[in-house]
């Protein structure tokens, strides 16, 4: 175990992380049927997307007090077991107010283990955050894909909509199998490890009447185990720090595009003319752009560092496949130039906070913010595009065009934390007398 130990942390994480997206990703391709079956409107079905996205942007703060007391590891673990019970009561769900209900609670164990990973990523992998990060989002886009793609198939074997939806409970429980498995297991072997050094480096001090023997202050160095560790993870939100609400703010932009995509996208490409599995499928293109991209942003980034021309980057190919979609281009091409914008601004909205922090408690907390607001403001997303989609008559272009505006503000947003952070760096040099 210990030889394999962070092969095996990095697989748990890998298979956590699997389970943040099918809960809210399996329902769009099959929106129309929902639709349908229960009578919902437009602006209903979408809260099926954004409950979840509003419930990690509640419990984001919540979860960071339940790990300071509980162990991040642990309350980990009781999330993946409350999204694995989400998912399992879509299959009983006959009305709209029930499913929405299983939406709110697979949401409470998405919004609680985000956070908790980026402190995790911070305190078992502090030279990896950046390969971390990249393998996390991998994960994201690999659970995003496989539920959006598997989505119809499944409703068409299974012969049921709520077997389609019910069915990824199994990923969750396999998921929680593994964190039982490897992460806490590895938890208690470093408790029982650093008491058992601090019992021997107190006997030792006894002997000696030394009391600056290594490890008879309690402090040890296994990842978690130390005082600055513990002091670390009563770190506060940091509420009152301009440049944590920038990126707040950038992360929130990000959501609102992200999870309106989700919900709208197949009914877009639906309504151009296409099947609804065609439709479906350009959903998984836009979650399947995002692991190629994932795989090589670590090594693009240590080429290029300027964290803004990726922010930039990642903007442009989002403009592009709106445009594109606007003069209703070819689908595929405008997917897959919009898939390629978050597969490149999501791990650096991760990574961002996450630099900012000096300790594991720290990174969570300031994780927690940039999540807990960013996500609320996310959630508005695929609700204000749907409110819209009505108002304007089941017009798709003013979908679009609400696209385009939100994708221009998050540009205003990543110049305005470049530039607060060239202030910065400037304020920090000492004058030359």
């Amino acid at each position: 175990m210990r030889q394999h130990r962070p092969l095996l942390l990095g697989l748990a994480m890998f298979l956590a992380s699997l389970n943040l997206r099918p809960a809210i990703n399996a329902v769009s391709p099959i929106v129309q049927t929902l639709r349908s079956d229960l009578g919902m409107s437009a602006s209903a079905a979408s809260l099926l997307t954004a409950i979840p996205v509003l419930c990690m942007g509640i419990f984001s703060p919540l979860a960071v007090r339940w790990g300071h007391r509980h162990g991040i590891e642990r309350v980990i673990a009781w999330s993946l077991a409350v999204i694995g019970a989400g998912n399992a009561l879509r299959l009983v769900a006959h009305s709209a107010f029930f499913l929405m209900l299983t939406a709110f609670i697979a949401g409470v164990g998405i919004g609680a283990i985000g956070p908790l990973l980026s402190g995790f990523i911070k305190e078992r992998f502090p030279a990896r955050i950046s390969s971390m990060i990249s393998l996390y989002t991998i994960a994201l886009a690999v659970g995003a894909t496989s539920s959006s793609w598997l989505s119809v198939p499944l409703q068409t074997g299974m012969r049921s909509w709520r077997g389609s939806l019910a069915i990824w409970a199994i990923l969750a429980f396999v998921a929680l199998a593994g964190w039982t498995r490897i992460v806490l297991r590895d938890r208690a072997d470093s408790t029982a490890l650093v008491s058992s050094g601090a019992s021997h480096a107190s006997n030792a001090s006894s002997a000696s009447g030394a009391s600056n023997v290594p490890g008879s202050s309690g402090a040890s160095n296994v990842p978690g185990s130390s005082g600055a560790s513990c002091a670390s993870r009563r770190s506060k939100l940091p509420w009152g720090s301009g440049r944590a609400w920038l990126l707040t703010l950038s992360f929130g932009a990000l959501g609102m595009l992200f999870y309106s995509l989700t919900a709208w996208l197949p009914p877009i490409v639906e309504n151009m003319g296409y099947g609804r599995e065609y439709a479906g499928n350009m959903l998984t293109l836009f979650s399947l752009m995002q692991i190629p991209v994932g795989l090589l942003f670590p090594l693009l980034l240590k080429r290029v560092p300027s964290r803004l021309f990726w922010l930039l980057l990642g903007s442009g190919f989002l403009l592009a496949g709106f445009a594109l979609l606007e003069l209703s281009a070819p689908p595929w091409i405008a997917v897959a130039l919009i898939g390629v914008g978050p597969g490149v601004l999501f791990p650096l909205n991760l990574m961002l906070p996450i630099e900012e922090a000096d300790d594991a408690g720290q990174a969570a907390a300031w994780s927690a913010m940039t999540q807990s607001a960013g996500y609320v403001i996310g959630a508005l997303g695929p609700v204000l595009l749907g409110w819209l989609h009505d108002a304007a008559g089941g017009s798709d272009a003013w979908l679009i065009a609400g696209w385009i505006a939100i994708a221009a503000i998050m540009v205003a947003i990543q110049l305005a934390i470049s530039l607060r952070a060239r202030g910065d760096r400037r304020s920090r040099v000492p004058a030359v007398r």
